[in-house]
C-alpha cells in the first residue's frame, strides 16, 4: 500500500518524508499503548491507529518488503530457542499437535459453511476464505477454481485482525502475564556483528523455503535456521529487544493498512459475515484450547495461541513478548501449514462433494 497519489510524490525526498512520517506516528501510537498498559503496545498501539486511518480512507507509503523483514528477525529470535532439551520436549507433542490441525480443519470447514450462509457467496469463495492457509495461496487457488480472490482475502485480513486485536486481552486475562511493553534483552555492541551474520543467515533460509509450497517462508525459514543455530551450539547470536519492538511496530502499520476502505464498502456484507465467522474462530480455538490443556500440560493461554486462527507471525509474537512457551506455538502452528499445505486440495474436494459443487478447473 502506498501513499495516495500527489504532486512529486514520486521523488525519493517525497517517498522518505512519507515513510518517516508514517512510522514515526506509529512510534507514537506503541508509546502511548504502552504507557496505558495495553498488552503487545508497540504492535497494538500502531494497528488500531492505522486500521482507523485506513478504514477512513487513509494511505500510507510502507517499508518495501517490511512484513517480510520483520518476520525474519522474529523467526530467527524463535528459532534460537530451539535447543537440544527444547526440541526434544515438541517432539513429545506430535500427537497433541496432529489433533490440533485435525481440529482446526474440521472448524475451518465448518466455518466455510456458516460464511456461505451469512455472506451469499460461493462455496469455493466461502471454503478458501475460511481455510487456515495463507491470504496470499488460498486468495490464488480460490481464483483458479472460480472463487472471487477479493472476498477471500477480506475474510482473511479481518480474522487475522480480530485475533490479533484480541488474542493479546484473551491471554492477559487467562494468564495473568506481563503486558509486553518490555523491551527484552538489550544486545551490545559487541554482539552486532554476530547478529547480523545470524539475520544474514536467517533471511537465506527464507529464500530457500520460498520455492516450497510451504506458506510462509519468511518466518519459517528463519525459525528453521536459528533452530539450526542453536542445535550447533551458537549461542552468542541475541536479537535484541529494540529490534524485536521495531518488528512489531512494522506489523502493526502493515496489519492496520490492511483496512482500506475502498475493499470494505465494496463488500459490506462479506465484511460484516467476516466478523461473525472470525467472533466464531476465536470461540472454537478457546474451546479446543480448554480441550488441548486437558490432553497435555500447556496452560491454557499457550493452548490458545497454538490453536489462534491466525497468521503464525502474530501468535509466535504475542508469546514471545508476553512471556509465554512461544517454541511450542511455533511448533504447533508449523505443523498445522504443513498439514494444511499438503492436504487442503483433498479437504476441498470432500467439502465440494459435501455442499453438492462441481470442482472447477
Amino acid at each position: 500500500m502506498t501513499a495516495a497519489p500527489s504532486a512529486g510524490s514520486n521523488r525519493p525526498s517525497a517517498r522518505i518524508r512519507q515513510l518517516v512520517t508514517t512510522y514515526a506516528l506509529a512510534a507514537v501510537a506503541g508509546a502511548a499503548a504502552a504507557w496505558l498498559g495495553m498488552p503487545l503496545p508497540w504492535m497494538l498501539g500502531p494497528f488500531f491507529v492505522f486500521a482507523v486511518l485506513s478504514a477512513a480512507g487513509g494511505r500510507f507509503r510502507l517499508v518495501p518488503k517490511g512484513r517480510e523483514l520483520a518476520q525474519v528477525a522474529i523467526g530467527l529470535a524463535i528459532g534460537l530457542r530451539f535447543t537440544g532439551p527444547v526440541v526434544a520436549a515438541m517432539l513429545l507433542l506430535t500427537p497433541q499437535m496432529v489433533m490440533a490441525t485435525l481440529y482446526l480443519l474440521v472448524v475451518t470447514t465448518a466455518a466455510a459453511l456458516l460464511f456461505r450462509r451469512l455472506s451469499g457467496v460461493d462455496p469455493v469463495t466461502a471454503f478458501f476464505a475460511t481455510a487456515a492457509g495463507g491470504v496470499a495461496d488460498m486468495a490464488v487457488v480460490a481464483e483458479r477454481f472460480g472463487g472471487v480472490p477479493s472476498s477471500v482475502a477480506v475474510v482473511h485480513a479481518m480474522r487475522v485482525s480480530l485475533v490479533v486485536a484480541t488474542a493479546p486481552f484473551i491471554v492477559l486475562g487467562t494468564a495473568g502475564t506481563g503486558g509486553g511493553g518490555g523491551l527484552g534483552e538489550p544486545g551490545s555492541i559487541a554482539g552486532l556483528p554476530l547478529l547480523i551474520a545470524g539475520l544474514l543467515a536467517a533471511y537465506l533460509g527464507a529464500l530457500l523455503l520460498r520455492p516450497t509450497p510451504l506458506p510462509n517462508p519468511w518466518l519459517v525459514g528463519p525459525i528453521l535456521a536459528g533452530m539450526a543455530m542453536a542445535l550447533a551450539g551458537l549461542t552468542g547470536i541475541v536479537v535484541p529487544g529494540w529490534l524485536i519492538m521495531i518488528a512489531q511496530i512494522v506489523l502493526g502499520v502493515w496489519l492496520g493498512c490492511q483496512f482500506r476502505r475502498d475493499l470494505l464498502t465494496a463488500l459490506p456484507r462479506v465484511t460484516a459475515a467476516a466478523v461473525a465467522v472470525g467472533g466464531f474462530l476465536v470461540a472454537m480455538a478457546a474451546l479446543g484450547a480448554a480441550a488441548l490443556t486437558g490432553l497435555s500440560d500447556l496452560p491454557f493461554a499457550t493452548a490458545f495461541l497454538s490453536l489462534a486462527p491466525a497468521a503464525v507471525t502474530e501468535m509466535v509474537l504475542i508469546a514471545k513478548v508476553m512471556h509465554l512457551d512461544a517454541e511450542t506455538v511455533a511448533a504447533f502452528h508449523v505443523m498445522r501449514i504443513v498439514i494444511v499445505a499438503t492436504t487442503v486440495l483433498g479437504i476441498f474436494k470432500l467439502y465440494c462433494a459435501i455442499v453438492g459443487t462441481k470442482i472447477g478447473p
